[in-house]
């Protein structure tokens, strides 16, 4: 039986050696970085960025901005990021609902306690655990893991998951042995992405020079 503990931290140190602080998640406000996970949705970042560009052009990247903007036309400012009237969609439910939980105050709600203000912005359509714990980690600075598809393909490829199972029993993985520190839980995360961005590759996937070969048979 394998110390969990002992193998994620290993697996931290190693990454870290690898590839440094990631400096992750990009932004200039928690209210860039809350928007930005929401339009990440089922996409590269570099579309996000895109997406955000243009929002920031249109004076549109604001709690008050998104919510008198009228839907079509923020379809048509965020269409880089793809899927965009889904996604125009979903950013109107979180501004309404940042607005009837803080009227429109973000610093306000992410004050509030991590696991009933996790639990209310799982109940907004168009926010699932990842977006939500993106939210509440990257802009609360709160202590929660996000679980992704890399983190996901990378514990699977090294026989320490089943290849599917639900993101709470992924999250727990992490949760229930790591000391709940916002700062670590970021810079893991952001170090898992860009494993999976560069290395541990959906397709033909680079084993033979990834920082991670072997690291959990030793």
């Amino acid at each position: 039986m394998f110390d969990r503990k002992t193998i994620l931290l290993d697996l931290y140190a190693r990454l870290y050696k690898a590839f440094g602080p990631r400096h992750w998640w990009p932004g200039d406000s928690r209210f860039e970085i809350a928007v930005g996970a929401i339009l990440t949705q089922n996409t590269a970042w570099r579309n996000v960025t895109r997406a955000i560009t243009n929002l920031k052009a249109k004076n549109l990247l604001s709690p008050y901005a998104l919510h008198h903007v009228p839907v079509q036309d923020l379809s048509t400012v965020i269409k880089p990021a793809g899927y965009y009237n889904i996604k125009a969609q979903r950013l109107k439910h979180f501004i309404r609902f940042l607005f009837e939980e803080s009227d429109g105050d973000l610093n306000e709600l992410l004050g509030e306690d991590l696991d009933s203000l996790r639990e209310r912005l799982l109940s907004v359509n168009g926010i699932g655990p990842e977006t939500a714990d993106s939210i509440l980690l990257y802009a609360g600075n709160k202590p929660t893991f996000v679980v992704d598809a890399y983190t996901r393909r990378i514990l699977f490829r090294h026989n320490l998951i089943p290849e599917e199972g639900p993101y709470d029993e992924l999250q727990s993985f992490f949760m229930d042995c790591l000391e709940p520190d916002p700062n670590m839980f970021n810079e893991f995360h952001a170090l898992l992405v860009y494993l999976g961005h560069t290395y541990c590759l959906r397709k033909e996937p680079k084993c033979a020079e990834c920082p991670a070969k072997g690291w959990n048979e030793e």
